[in-house]
């Protein structure tokens, strides 16, 4: 078990790796392309975590830390949104679909490379 207080820094530090690594995905990638990029590439990492023979010290530095800074519910739910008050119904919904697809099987991808499924 962790120690509350070296959890929080794992926490932190893992955090502000990740949203700084998140900025840079977002000066590279622009508009929603880059969030379903964070988003896959931070379910992929947080299901490798999650299977593979990691301590708590990765699954709070890397799962919670990095994965929660890194990926972006909010940047999602801001392009879905508005996309669809520009009037694109039909490219808002197929974001939000490729975005939950994409990190549907990002995680599954994941939780296969770390030896959770065979």
């Amino acid at each position: 078990m962790t120690d509350p207080l070296v959890a929080a820094v794992l926490v932190g530090l893992g955090g502000a790796i990740g949203a700084v690594s998140r900025h840079a995905v977002g000066l590279s990638i622009d508009g929603r392309e880059s969030v379903i990029v964070v988003n896959a590439l931070g379910s992929f990492t947080l299901g490798v975590v999650l299977a593979g023979p990691v301590g708590t010290t990765a699954v709070w530095l890397v799962g919670v830390g990095f994965c929660g800074a890194f990926t972006t519910f909010s940047s999602f739910a801001v392009e879905t949104v508005s996309t669809a008050e520009d009037g694109e119904i039909g490219v808002a919904t197929a974001f939000a679909v490729g975005n939950l697809v994409a990190a549907l099987l990002a995680i599954g991808v994941g939780l296969v490379v770390g030896g959770v499924i065979a």
